[in-house]
Protein backbone atom coordinates (compact mmCIF):
# COMPACT_ATOMS: atom_id res chain seq x y z
CA UNK A 1 0.00 0.00 0.00
CA UNK A 2 1.34 3.44 -0.95
CA UNK A 3 2.14 5.80 1.91
CA UNK A 4 0.34 8.55 -0.02
CA UNK A 5 -3.03 6.86 0.60
CA UNK A 6 -2.84 7.83 4.27
CA UNK A 7 -2.65 11.57 3.57
CA UNK A 8 -4.49 14.27 1.67
CA UNK A 9 -3.66 14.43 -2.02
CA UNK A 10 -2.35 17.99 -1.81
CA UNK A 11 0.24 16.83 0.73
CA UNK A 12 1.93 14.46 -1.74
CA UNK A 13 4.90 16.77 -2.55
CA UNK A 14 5.53 17.27 1.18
CA UNK A 15 5.37 13.49 1.80
CA UNK A 16 7.96 12.95 -0.91
CA UNK A 17 10.27 15.64 0.49
CA UNK A 18 10.11 14.32 4.05
CA UNK A 19 10.50 10.70 2.93
CA UNK A 20 13.64 11.68 1.04
CA UNK A 21 15.12 13.30 4.18
CA UNK A 22 14.38 10.16 6.21
CA UNK A 23 16.04 8.00 3.56
CA UNK A 24 19.05 10.32 3.46
CA UNK A 25 19.53 10.04 7.23
CA UNK A 26 19.16 6.25 7.04
CA UNK A 27 21.50 5.57 4.12
CA UNK A 28 24.13 8.19 4.93
CA UNK A 29 23.97 7.23 8.61
CA UNK A 30 24.27 10.83 9.82
CA UNK A 31 22.01 13.57 11.24
CA UNK A 32 19.96 15.59 8.74
CA UNK A 33 18.62 18.99 9.85
CA UNK A 34 15.36 20.37 8.45
CA UNK A 35 14.06 23.90 8.16
CA UNK A 36 11.32 24.98 10.58
CA UNK A 37 8.38 22.57 10.61
CA UNK A 38 4.81 23.29 11.62
CA UNK A 39 2.74 20.87 13.77
CA UNK A 40 1.13 19.21 10.75
CA UNK A 41 4.51 18.51 9.16
CA UNK A 42 5.80 17.01 12.40
CA UNK A 43 2.71 14.81 12.66
CA UNK A 44 3.33 13.55 9.13
CA UNK A 45 6.93 12.74 10.06
CA UNK A 46 5.74 10.68 13.03
CA UNK A 47 3.49 8.69 10.68
CA UNK A 48 6.23 8.19 8.11
CA UNK A 49 8.73 6.94 10.67
CA UNK A 50 6.26 4.50 12.20
CA UNK A 51 8.22 1.55 13.56
CA UNK A 52 11.38 2.49 11.68
CA UNK A 53 14.15 2.03 14.25
CA UNK A 54 17.09 3.02 12.09
CA UNK A 55 16.12 6.70 12.07
CA UNK A 56 15.02 8.78 15.03
CA UNK A 57 13.55 12.28 15.05
CA UNK A 58 13.35 15.21 17.42
CA UNK A 59 12.46 18.88 17.02
CA UNK A 60 13.45 22.10 18.76
CA UNK A 61 11.91 25.57 18.71
CA UNK A 62 13.66 26.97 21.82
CA UNK A 63 10.64 26.60 24.12
CA UNK A 64 8.16 23.88 25.01
CA UNK A 65 5.09 25.46 23.39
CA UNK A 66 6.87 26.48 20.18
CA UNK A 67 4.63 25.99 17.16
CA UNK A 68 7.41 26.06 14.58
CA UNK A 69 10.46 23.87 15.23
CA UNK A 70 13.52 22.70 13.34
CA UNK A 71 13.65 18.94 13.05
CA UNK A 72 16.56 16.55 13.17
CA UNK A 73 16.61 13.05 11.67
CA UNK A 74 19.44 11.06 13.17
CA UNK A 75 20.79 7.49 13.59
CA UNK A 76 20.75 5.67 16.92
CA UNK A 77 24.36 6.45 17.80
CA UNK A 78 23.79 10.23 17.68
CA UNK A 79 22.89 12.27 20.78
CA UNK A 80 21.26 15.58 19.71
CA UNK A 81 22.32 18.78 21.49
CA UNK A 82 20.87 22.30 21.41
CA UNK A 83 23.56 23.59 19.07
CA UNK A 84 22.76 20.89 16.48
CA UNK A 85 19.53 22.72 15.61
CA UNK A 86 21.36 25.94 14.58
CA UNK A 87 18.80 28.27 16.11
CA UNK A 88 19.16 31.96 16.90
CA UNK A 89 17.05 34.40 18.90
CA UNK A 90 16.80 38.00 17.70
CA UNK A 91 15.17 40.95 19.43
CA UNK A 92 13.59 43.79 17.48
CA UNK A 93 14.76 47.11 18.89
CA UNK A 94 12.37 49.98 18.18
CA UNK A 95 11.08 53.18 19.91
CA UNK A 96 8.52 51.47 22.16
CA UNK A 97 7.18 54.78 23.55
CA UNK A 98 6.28 56.15 20.14
CA UNK A 99 5.41 53.15 17.96
CA UNK A 100 3.64 49.80 17.94
CA UNK A 101 4.50 46.65 16.04
CA UNK A 102 2.22 43.83 14.92
CA UNK A 103 2.90 40.18 14.14
CA UNK A 104 1.78 40.49 10.50
CA UNK A 105 4.03 43.53 9.94
CA UNK A 106 7.06 41.72 11.29
CA UNK A 107 6.45 38.54 9.32
CA UNK A 108 5.72 40.51 6.16
CA UNK A 109 8.98 42.44 6.50
CA UNK A 110 11.01 39.27 7.07
CA UNK A 111 9.48 37.61 4.02
CA UNK A 112 9.91 40.81 2.01
CA UNK A 113 13.64 40.70 2.73
CA UNK A 114 13.88 37.48 0.75
CA UNK A 115 13.74 35.09 3.70
CA UNK A 116 11.63 31.97 3.19
CA UNK A 117 8.90 31.16 5.70
CA UNK A 118 10.66 27.88 6.47
CA UNK A 119 13.67 29.82 7.82
CA UNK A 120 11.55 31.62 10.43
CA UNK A 121 10.38 30.14 13.72
CA UNK A 122 7.95 31.61 16.21
CA UNK A 123 7.52 35.36 16.63
CA UNK A 124 7.11 36.24 20.31
CA UNK A 125 5.85 39.25 22.22
CA UNK A 126 4.93 40.28 25.74
CA UNK A 127 2.82 43.10 24.34
CA UNK A 128 5.73 45.53 24.06
CA UNK A 129 8.92 43.68 23.21
CA UNK A 130 9.22 41.48 20.11
CA UNK A 131 11.53 38.58 19.36
CA UNK A 132 11.91 36.22 16.42
CA UNK A 133 13.47 32.75 16.33
CA UNK A 134 15.35 32.10 13.10
CA UNK A 135 17.91 29.81 11.53
CA UNK A 136 21.38 30.72 12.80
CA UNK A 137 22.93 31.38 9.33
CA UNK A 138 20.37 34.16 8.75
CA UNK A 139 21.51 36.37 11.67
CA UNK A 140 24.03 38.58 9.86
CA UNK A 141 21.77 38.88 6.82
CA UNK A 142 18.88 40.22 8.92
CA UNK A 143 21.10 42.58 10.88
CA UNK A 144 22.14 44.25 7.63
CA UNK A 145 18.90 43.93 5.67
CA UNK A 146 16.14 44.96 8.12
CA UNK A 147 16.18 48.65 9.01
CA UNK A 148 12.45 49.39 9.03
CA UNK A 149 9.20 47.59 9.70
CA UNK A 150 6.60 49.68 7.92
CA UNK A 151 7.54 53.25 8.78
CA UNK A 152 9.15 52.28 12.09
CA UNK A 153 12.92 52.35 12.31
CA UNK A 154 14.19 49.12 13.85
CA UNK A 155 17.36 47.22 14.59
CA UNK A 156 17.59 43.43 14.91
CA UNK A 157 19.99 42.20 17.57
CA UNK A 158 20.95 38.63 18.41
CA UNK A 159 20.42 37.87 22.10
CA UNK A 160 20.95 34.98 24.50
CA UNK A 161 18.39 32.18 24.74
CA UNK A 162 18.09 33.04 28.44
CA UNK A 163 16.35 36.28 27.39
CA UNK A 164 13.53 34.44 25.60
CA UNK A 165 10.15 36.09 26.23
CA UNK A 166 7.36 34.16 27.91
CA UNK A 167 4.74 34.79 25.26
CA UNK A 168 1.14 34.10 26.25
CA UNK A 169 -1.04 32.15 23.83
CA UNK A 170 -4.76 32.31 24.65
CA UNK A 171 -7.70 30.57 22.98
CA UNK A 172 -11.33 31.59 23.30
CA UNK A 173 -14.25 29.16 22.94
CA UNK A 174 -17.14 29.95 20.63
CA UNK A 175 -20.12 27.98 19.31
CA UNK A 176 -21.83 28.19 15.94
CA UNK A 177 -24.64 26.48 14.07
CA UNK A 178 -23.64 25.48 10.53
CA UNK A 179 -25.36 23.69 7.67
CA UNK A 180 -22.25 21.59 6.94
CA UNK A 181 -18.57 21.25 7.79
CA UNK A 182 -17.46 22.84 4.53
CA UNK A 183 -14.54 25.14 5.14
CA UNK A 184 -16.34 28.15 3.64
CA UNK A 185 -19.20 27.60 6.12
CA UNK A 186 -16.93 27.56 9.15
CA UNK A 187 -14.80 30.48 8.01
CA UNK A 188 -17.91 32.57 7.29
CA UNK A 189 -19.32 31.85 10.76
CA UNK A 190 -16.10 32.45 12.71
CA UNK A 191 -14.92 35.51 10.78
CA UNK A 192 -18.42 36.99 10.38
CA UNK A 193 -18.58 37.47 6.65
CA UNK A 194 -20.36 35.98 3.64
CA UNK A 195 -19.53 32.70 1.96
CA UNK A 196 -18.86 34.69 -1.22
CA UNK A 197 -16.16 36.58 0.67
CA UNK A 198 -14.79 33.24 1.92
CA UNK A 199 -14.50 31.95 -1.63
CA UNK A 200 -12.63 35.11 -2.63
CA UNK A 201 -10.14 34.58 0.20
CA UNK A 202 -9.66 30.94 -0.72
CA UNK A 203 -9.11 31.84 -4.37
CA UNK A 204 -6.64 34.53 -3.30
CA UNK A 205 -4.62 31.87 -1.40
CA UNK A 206 -5.20 33.50 1.98
CA UNK A 207 -6.55 30.43 3.79
CA UNK A 208 -4.52 27.58 5.26
CA UNK A 209 -5.76 24.28 6.64
CA UNK A 210 -3.38 22.61 9.08
CA UNK A 211 -0.67 25.00 7.89
CA UNK A 212 -1.17 23.94 4.25
CA UNK A 213 -2.63 26.19 1.56
CA UNK A 214 -6.20 25.30 0.60
CA UNK A 215 -8.37 26.71 -2.19
CA UNK A 216 -11.43 24.40 -2.29
CA UNK A 217 -14.47 26.05 -0.64
CA UNK A 218 -16.34 22.71 -0.41
CA UNK A 219 -13.61 20.91 1.53
CA UNK A 220 -15.09 19.14 4.59
CA UNK A 221 -13.31 19.79 7.88
CA UNK A 222 -12.54 17.22 10.57
CA UNK A 223 -12.15 17.50 14.34
CA UNK A 224 -8.90 19.19 15.44
CA UNK A 225 -8.38 20.83 12.03
CA UNK A 226 -6.70 24.23 12.33
CA UNK A 227 -7.75 26.98 9.92
CA UNK A 228 -5.82 30.22 9.39
CA UNK A 229 -7.22 33.18 7.46
CA UNK A 230 -4.66 35.83 6.63
CA UNK A 231 -5.64 39.10 8.23
CA UNK A 232 -8.42 37.53 10.32
CA UNK A 233 -6.68 35.04 12.61
CA UNK A 234 -6.79 31.33 13.38
CA UNK A 235 -9.25 28.84 14.84
CA UNK A 236 -9.54 25.12 15.53
CA UNK A 237 -12.57 22.85 15.15
CA UNK A 238 -12.78 21.55 18.73
CA UNK A 239 -16.02 19.56 19.02
CA UNK A 240 -19.21 18.55 17.22
CA UNK A 241 -22.69 18.68 18.73
CA UNK A 242 -26.00 17.19 17.67
CA UNK A 243 -27.95 17.88 14.50
CA UNK A 244 -30.92 20.21 14.93
CA UNK A 245 -34.39 19.44 13.54
CA UNK A 246 -33.52 21.69 10.61
CA UNK A 247 -30.37 19.68 9.88
CA UNK A 248 -27.90 22.21 11.25
CA UNK A 249 -24.86 21.08 13.22
CA UNK A 250 -23.68 22.75 16.41
CA UNK A 251 -19.90 23.10 16.48
CA UNK A 252 -17.47 24.49 19.02
CA UNK A 253 -14.27 26.19 17.93
CA UNK A 254 -11.24 27.59 19.71
CA UNK A 255 -10.25 31.01 18.42
CA UNK A 256 -6.71 32.30 18.90
CA UNK A 257 -7.00 35.58 20.79
CA UNK A 258 -3.48 36.86 20.21
CA UNK A 259 -1.78 35.60 17.06
CA UNK A 260 1.83 35.96 18.22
Amino acid sequence: MSIYQHFRSDEAPLITELSDLISQAEFEYRPILTHFLNPRERAIIASLLGQKKQVKFCANGLFQQAERRRGLFYPEYFNPKQEDFQLALMEIKYPVKFAQLEHRQILGTLLGSGLKRSAIGDILTDGIHWQVIIEKPMVEFLKQEIERIGKIKVQLEEISFSQLLQSKIEWEKASFSVSSLRIDNLVASVCHFSRARCKQLLAAKKVHLNWMLIEQPDFDLKLQDVISVRGFGRFQLASLGQLSKKGHLRVEVLILKNNT
